[in-house]
């Protein structure tokens, strides 16, 4: 699948146009199946327990199917999260980032389909699994 943003593309949108999350999230890699993305964690994104909050795994799921389709259609600010399913798989460790491998299952004119399997850094077994669907909205003049 092409793409028409790489990561470091995707890293200046994120800084220019979408700051409330360049602080946390950081695009690893834009492969040809998808993205990479890494949840900076920080204190603010633990529980009690010392693990990362499902609020915090979700984000980084719907971040990273987000950034995998502005990869493929170029900076479309305006798509949006219609459908989205999340499981908890094991613990994710404290004190480590978590990797977000993103695979775009369909890009069609209206809707998109993203699969992402979240790892904490350095691991091999998935913490959690999530798919997104989005919308994405048509092109201006059609």
């Amino acid at each position: 699948m092409q793409h028409l943003m790489d990561a470091a593309a995707l890293n200046a949108f994120i800084a220019r146009d979408f700051t409330q999350v360049a602080e946390d999230f950081a695009i690893e890699a834009v492969t040809s199946e998808g993205i990479d993305v890494r949840l900076k964690v920080a204190e603010r994104h633990l529980r009690p327990g010392g693990t990362v909050s499902g609020p915090s795994i979700f984000a980084l799921a719907d971040v990273a199917v987000y950034l995998a389709i502005l990869s493929r259609i170029g900076p479309v600010a305006l798509s949006v999260t219609t459908s989205a399913s999340l499981d908890f798989l094991r613990k994710p460790a404290a004190g480590l980032d978590l990797i977000a491998r993103t695979r775009l299952l369909k890009l069609g004119r209206n809707l998109a389909v993203g699969d992402v399997l979240i790892y904490s850094e350095g691991t091999s077994d998935p913490v959690a699994r999530a798919t997104m669907t989005y919308s994405i909205p048509p092109k201006s003049g059609v």
